[in-house]
């Protein structure tokens, strides 16, 4: 166990994380993550205020879908990355990292400028995750299979047993699943129901652990590494979350005025012994070219990996780099983002 975000929160369970993590690309996991934020935006000119507040484009956002999004500064830095749920043109919800929540919230209610209300109901919500290939076979035992989210980034409302929950198709492991919303006094039963179904499937509980390796094979990045308010959204390759063609919103200025980043974040694979840590520094020869922003062994590629940020002409695929880890030097190689698929 270990303190994250003012909760009590489990590093892994009983059989460790790299069980917990195989469990998930090879079969089923649950992980409780009620510790996320949940604030819902609501009133006649809701979509108008977050076209304003947040970098991607919600005009055209459906109800019942959902789009990844980013929270600027002026500066064109990231504030946090968050998930948007559109239930109508007048209510969204947005679900925002745990660590983040208050600062979040702060800005958010700071920066109102429209017709519409802040409420923070993260209190109010428990949010388990399931993910793996045989979540549909897990969460079909509770529910009408025909009612589940189809799509990807889309949700509905359904019951659970008699108990309402709210059921959405995103995931932060690289792999096919589902988020479970639903009254923070029922989440033990959910959690206990969940894991009941699942028996048959070799569900597993997994903790913080087995989530941070799986976000990493997926290249997904996690704010206070990847992302940052000293890094922007393009040098993070996130493009396609910032729509610079809108006609404005906070930080879109900063970004046009900085043009191409001069750095990039990028994958290395480690090619000779040792695991690459966050903070390690990147050299070619005696040139300092970047720095990791995260790095493990990754369970199921069965590799060292890292994410780094390069000056962008050592960004190369192929590129053969050192990393220094305290007084070693490790052998890493530039590859392709994500390093893990499940459609590859």
């Amino acid at each position: 166990m270990q303190e994250f975000a003012g909760y009590e929160m489990p590093i892994s369970y009983s059989k460790g994380i790299t069980h917990e993590h195989m469990a998930v690309r090879e079969r089923v996991g649950l992980f409780d993550v009620s510790y996320m934020g949940e604030i819902f935006l609501r009133g006649p000119q809701a979509k108008e205020q977050l076209n304003l507040l947040l970098s991607n484009s919600f005009t055209k956002l459906k109800p019942g879908r959902i789009r990844y999004t980013l929270m600027l500064n002026e500066k064109g830095t990231i504030i946090d990355d968050l998930i948007v749920y559109c239930y109508s043109e007048k209510e969204y919800l947005l679900v925002v990292n745990a660590a983040n929540l208050e600062k979040d919230y702060s800005w958010l209610k700071e920066h109102i400028t429209l017709d519409c209300e802040l409420d923070d109901e993260s209190a109010e919500y428990g949010l388990l995750a399931l993910q793996g290939p045989r979540a549909k076979e897990v969460l079909s035992k509770l529910c009408d299979e025909e009612l589940l989210p189809e799509k990807y980034y889309s949700f509905v409302e359904l019951d659970i047993h008699g108990i309402s929950c709210m059921v959405s198709q995103t995931g932060y492991t690289g792999e096919f699943g589902y988020e479970i919303y639903c009254p923070d006094s029922a989440a033990q039963a959910i959690w206990d129901l969940v894991l009941k179904a699942g028996e048959e499937f070799g569900i597993e509980p997994c903790g913080l652990g087995a989530r941070d390796t799986l976000r990493l094979e997926a290249a997904m990045p996690l704010y206070g590494h990847e992302l940052s308010d000293e890094i922007n959204p393009l040098e993070a390759g996130l493009q396609f979350a910032v729509k610079l063609d809108k006609d404005d919103f906070i930080g879109k200025s900063a970004l046009l005025a900085a043009g191409e980043p001069g750095r990039v974040r990028v994958g290395l694979v480690v090619t000779s012994k040792g695991i690459v840590r966050e903070g390690s520094t990147i050299f070619d020869g005696d040139k300092e070219v970047g720095i990791v922003t995260s790095g493990t062994l990754a369970p199921y590629l069965d590799k060292a990996i890292a994410m780094a940020y390069l000056e962008k002409a050592y960004a190369k695929p192929g590129k053969a780099l050192k990393a220094q880890v305290r007084k070693r030097i490790i052998d890493v190689e530039v590859v392709e983002l994500p390093f893990y698929s499940r459609n590859k």
